[in-house]
């Protein structure tokens, strides 16, 4: 009932930057937590940046100072500023959401499709 759609990924030289978006849709009450986590060949699915419901965040150490998260469009849209981009960035980035249906009590976690992310060197 829930989807989430990420886009704005792409291939970027070093130091460039990108931004993107992730759109909640459908049956939606609450979106509680939103982040955005990447993923390489071969690795483990990691933490990139966390936003709560009221705006708390958090970013993983290879990230801070250069990427920024956001909510927006009545909290149904997170956003990654993405800057100082590195080689090391490149991945697969995906949305997360723990969401609250409508009408519902417990809330259910959800993953987008995923956006590639490419910087050259």
């Amino acid at each position: 009932q829930v989807q989430l759609v990420e886009s704005g990924g792409g291939l970027v030289q070093a130091g460039g930057s990108l931004r993107l978006s992730c759109v909640a849709s459908g049956s939606i009450g609450r979106l509680n937590t939103m982040g955005w986590y990447h993923q390489v060949p071969g690795k483990q699915r990691e933490l990139v940046a966390v936003i709560t419901s009221v705006g708390s965040t958090t970013y993983a150490d290879s990230v801070k100072g250069r990427f920024t998260i956001s909510r927006e469009n009545a909290k149904s849209t997170v956003c990654l500023q993405m800057n100082s981009l590195k080689p090391e960035d490149t991945a697969v980035y995906y949305c997360n959401a723990d969401v609250r249906l409508r009408l519902e009590w417990t809330a259910r976690n959800y993953w987008g499709q995923g956006t590639q992310v490419t910087v050259s060197s």
